[in-house]
């Protein structure tokens, strides 16, 4: 399991001394905690762990651009390096030609024509697609392909 992998590399960090590795484990682990404790569980499933990873990447996404454009460099360098550690836990995302491929099968079985169906063709591509691909690709990818049917 990821959230077992997680712990076990938290530990490995601290074994090890490196301090900003232990960090981000460290508040990954606690947000994963009050995250079970919300959905009154003892273990996340590991489909729920990426989605915690990613609501981090996301966070470190912003304070990168914030410290970019405040010109903090060494800061937006340290959001950096944490937020390679935390994508180390993601699944191998998708190519653009395996999520086009899904999209094609999604597109038959719910027979999606134009762009008034992406909603619908959107739900069944995130279930599909969960945790292995980027969200906004995939929304680009739908929106061309129903904007110009072939």
């Amino acid at each position: 399991m990821l959230a077992e992998k997680i712990f076990n590399d938290y530990k490995e960090a601290m074994k090890a001394r490196d301090t900003l590795k232990s960090s981000v484990l460290s508040f990954l682990r606690a947000d994963m905690l009050n995250q079970a404790t919300a959905m009154k569980k003892d273990k996340l499933l590991d489909a729920e762990v990426i989605v915690v990873i990613k609501k981090q990447i996301k966070q470190r996404q912003d304070s990168i651009q914030q410290f970019t454009s405040g010109g903090r460099r060494e800061a937006a360098e340290k959001e950096k390096k944490e937020s390679e550690i935390l994508k180390s836990y993601l699944p191998a995302e998708l190519s653009a030609e395996q999520i086009k491929s899904l999209m094609e099968e999604a597109i038959i079985s719910t027979g999606a024509k134009d762009i008034k169906d992406m909603g619908r063709l959107m739900k069944e591509l995130t279930v599909k697609l969960a945790g292995k691909a980027d969200g906004r690709l995939v929304s680009d990818l739908v929106r061309q392909r129903l904007s110009s049917p072939s």
